[in-house]
């Protein structure tokens, strides 16, 4: 018989904790939990490297999201210390987006508490293949597991609607954004994903071997062009262009330039 593994992740323990039990029931379904999106990723990652790895994952949508820094990339060229690393929220959601290019194997679906167009559709967007209320029966609960690991897509029938709603309109942002992105310059574009990446002035300088002061005004441009006032907003942006961020490897070659 092809068991199926599956790990519920659910901060709420009680919650994780019975919904595993009742799953493992099952004759054909092995089941872990974990209680935060850094323990998932620790068991999905132990169980890959074991050989064992899971095929389908059940993340809360209100997940609660740890701020998680991102590795510190070591002194800058000058021997200084480098700005504070960023830290960056993953909730249920931005979990499932990180585990479409980490673990492409897996099949994710998230368990809400409630009904909402939006986010559901920023979850198939990010790379769910569900979305099930949390009070939904267990058979239900199984047949989305087993129809996930058919490539199905499933959602409630009174989301349907709204979802196809919120895609459609997804859509035209993403349009609309990527015109605007096209708008930069390849320098410009460059600085962008830095941005996307979380990099800060003095770090993009350092890695694009500029001086501050050049990167302040190809920042200026890239918010000018992009109609946006925050770096925040221009991140968003182009999050929604499909922009992704810039390598952090480090970079080990190149003389200070000018644009």
């Amino acid at each position: 018989m092809q068991r199926i593994r599956v790990l519920v992740v659910d901060d709420h323990r009680i919650f994780a904790e019975s919904l595993a039990a009742a799953l493992a029931a099952e004759v054909d379904v092995d089941v872990a939990a974990a209680g935060s999106a850094p323990a998932a990723l620790r068991t999905l990652d132990r169980a890959a490297t074991d050989g064992r790895r899971f095929d389908v994952l059940l993340a809360d949508a209100d997940l609660a999201a740890p701020l998680l820094a991102v590795p510190p990339q070591g002194p800058a060229r000058d021997g200084t210390a480098r700005e504070s690393p960023p830290r960056v929220p993953l909730d249920g959601i931005a979990l499932v987006s990180g585990l479409r290019t980490s673990h492409p194997y897996l099949r994710t679906v998230v368990l809400a508490d409630r009904d909402d167009p939006r986010r559901a559709a920023a979850a198939l967007q990010a790379g769910a293949s569900g979305w099930v209320a949390k009070d939904s029966s267990l058979s239900r609960l199984l047949a989305v597991i087993r129809g996930v690991l058919r490539d199905e897509t499933h959602l409630p029938p009174a989301l349907l609607t709204g979802v196809l709603r919120e895609l459609t309109a997804s859509r035209k942002h993403r349009s609309e954004s990527e015109r605007l992105v096209e708008s930069l310059t390849p320098r410009e574009r460059e600085v962008l994903r830095c941005m996307v990446a979380g990099l800060g002035r003095k770090a993009v300088a350092e890695r694009l071997f500029l001086s501050p002061h050049t990167v302040r005004t190809h920042m200026q441009n890239v918010l000018g062009k992009l109609g946006v006032h925050s770096t925040l907003a221009a991140v968003a942006l182009a999050r929604r262009a499909g922009v992704g961020p810039a390598d952090l490897e480090p970079v080990t070659a190149g003389p200070l330039t000018l644009p």
